[in-house]
């Protein structure tokens, strides 16, 4: 690490001592960019690092709503505007009760370069609560949705930030958020992203994270003289990222075996039966243990992290972040694992990550791998600002085309400052010029 970034990360590690995920996050990407700031000395002079790992703007507030007992609850809001230098804020709404600011921040940070990878004109955001929608009511999160938009709204806008969806809000939360928004504002505009087909929403948005890793995915494998045809994949989660990321690797020759969620996880020899875990998580909303009462060649296992034990040619952990320690890779590379792409956010530490780099296994980080689900958020921008509608298959060649553009800058960005199939430099390399040229020309801003 240069002294220059050193200086900058040992800052925000005195500031921040409270924030881990957010100082962990810091760490991977500063740590990557010394050939960078090698390469351009005006960066330190014009204090761009100082610059870039302090979010423009945290804005946090008290969400009060009431339950159908007619209670009082009180949840914690929050939305870091963290760099608009290439576009409006744009990332996602994560409602869990994990949420907390270092997290908040962390993934806003990791969203700047997610965003510029995209090569779409968006910034890097973020925000959540620690409202749990699990076992709430349809009236109780409707409720809680339009508390938490009462403050939001004044922040957000179509041209200043967009936010979307994340884990716990999917269309039904983005729905309430957005009717509450048109209320208070009496504009129909495209303010938020992952929005129900009938007002405004885009074809693919919901398979596109799932779908877009995939497609990166493919794109590594090719470029290694690999593909998914006949291998053996393990997918954690089972929201959105799970399930369309088992659809689309099923349709590229894989077979998968094993899903989870939160309690457990389940394996399934023959190959996971998907169209038993939509019904189950996207009808009934009942948990991944329902499955093997459904289907009797599969097992159910409680606890989810024994999930990386199980044999697998591909891991695409699509749960959360750091579910995948240095243990967990141990066992994946010691079962002959040869790719992992990361559906989630950060899902997996820097050990394991180092566990992955050293044995040689292909390793395709968040911030490239999972970008499709932004990436079709601003082609949803994109048809609200145009007031047209696009095909799915429209969308699905977009998503496509740009996964495969991600790749390739990743791919020539390590070869050209770090090390040829270094993805993780690649990856933090290529984001990073792309806004700190922005920067620059902006002046000191």
């Amino acid at each position: 690490m240069s002294d220059y970034a050193k200086r900058v990360l040992d800052g925000l590690k005195q500031r921040n001592a409270h924030e881990p995920e957010f100082i962990q996050a810091a760490t991977e990407i500063l740590n990557t960019l010394q050939p960078v700031i090698d390469k351009h000395p005006e960066y330190e002079k014009a204090g761009l690092l100082e610059r870039y790992v302090e979010p423009e703007r945290v804005v946090m507030f008290r969400v009060p709503w009431v339950d159908d007992q007619g209670q009082v609850q009180v949840n914690r809001g929050y939305r870091v505007q963290y760099n608009s230098a290439i576009g409006p804020y744009k990332g996602g709404l994560r409602l869990h009760p994990s949420v907390n600011l270092s997290i908040i921040k962390f993934l806003g940070f990791e969203q700047i370069l997610k965003n510029s990878l995209t090569g779409l004109p968006i910034g890097g955001g973020k925000g959540g609560s620690d409202f749990d929608p699990k076992g709430k009511s349809d009236n109780e999160v409707m409720r809680f949705c339009q508390s938490f938009m009462t403050e939001l709204y004044r922040h957000i806008g179509a041209d200043v930030d967009v936010p979307a969806g994340d884990i716990g809000v999917g269309g039904r939360e983005i729905g309430y958020l957005y009717g509450q928004y048109k209320r208070i504002t009496g504009l129909y505009e495209g303010v938020l992203t992952g929005k129900g087909l009938t007002y405004g929403g885009s074809l693919a948005r919901k398979q596109a994270t799932g779908y877009g890793l995939c497609y990166f995915v493919d794109a590594m494998l090719k470029a290694n003289g690999k593909s998914f045809q006949g291998k053996t994949v393990v997918v954690s989660g089972s929201g959105n990222v799970a399930i369309y990321a088992n659809e689309k690797a099923t349709e590229l020759g894989a077979k998968v075996v094993a899903m989870s969620d939160s309690n457990g996880y389940i394996y399934d020899p023959a190959g996971i039966n998907l169209a038993v875990v939509k019904q189950l998580k996207e009808v009934e909303r009942k948990r991944i243990k329902e499955y093997v009462k459904c289907v009797p060649t599969a097992t159910y296992t409680e606890g989810c992290k024994g999930i990386w034990t199980v044999k697998c040619d591909i891991a695409l952990p699509c749960a959360t972040q750091n579910e995948i320690d240095e243990e967990s890779a141990k066992a994946l590379v010691a079962n002959g694992v040869m790719a992992v792409g990361e559906g989630a956010n950060m899902p997996s530490t820097l050990e394991a990550t180092k566990v992955f780099q050293e044995a040689g296994v292909l390793f395709a980080p968040a911030k490239a791998a999972n970008a499709g689900g932004v990436a079709t958020s601003a082609l949803e921008m994109s048809q609200n600002s145009q007031r047209l509608s696009w095909t799915f298959e429209e969308v699905d060649a977009k998503l496509k085309g740009i996964m495969e553009n991600i790749f390739a800058k990743v791919d020539e960005a390590a070869k050209e400052y770090a090390t040829a199939g270094d993805y993780v430099s690649g990856a933090n390399i290529a984001g990073f010029l792309k806004v700190a040229e922005a920067m620059m020309a902006q002046g000191a801003v």
